[in-house]
């Protein structure tokens, strides 16, 4: 049987990613895992060419990494009580591609994601960040969709 020991669970905060945590760390909990829990931050567009009254795209990263920090953290206090073994990321980028590196970076065992069952014209328009973690990924990838 293959060995988990470390396995990357990738958040947006949303409902379903909350979800899906709960088999994050029951799998880390069984297998004795390192778990690295991950958020990217969406890429920002580049509003520099744009004006925009009272904040200047400096300001505006920062605010949006401190927003991810304080939902990182107010995240961990709700979920991982009684579990030592995990870190935290947050990074910026195109969020298939950083959960990517990271995985690979790490040498992960596994990668556990919420996805939000998009379809239609929607999953045309926007894709899916778990359909191209699944097709990319070198290793196992679970995803967990809201019941």
């Amino acid at each position: 049987m293959p060995n988990f020991d470390k396995i990357l669970f990738a958040t947006d905060f949303s409902e379903s990613s909350g979800h899906a945590f709960t088999y994050a760390l029951t799998l880390a909990k069984q297998f004795n895992s390192r778990l690295t829990i991950m958020h990217v931050i969406n890429e920002p567009v580049d509003l520099r060419g744009f004006y925009v009254p009272h904040v200047s795209f400096e300001n505006l990263e920062k605010e949006i990494e401190e927003g991810a920090q304080k939902m990182m953290s107010t995240f961990i206090t709700q979920n991982i009580a009684g579990f030592a073994n995990y870190e935290t990321a947050i990074v910026t980028g195109v969020p298939w591609e950083e959960i990517l590196r990271r995985a690979e970076t790490d040498g992960s065992s596994c990668i556990i994601l919420g996805t939000q069952g998009r379809s239609g014209i929607d999953h045309l328009l926007f894709g899916s960040t778990a359909e191209r973690v699944v097709r990319k990924a070198h290793c196992p990838v679970v995803t967990v969709r809201l019941p």
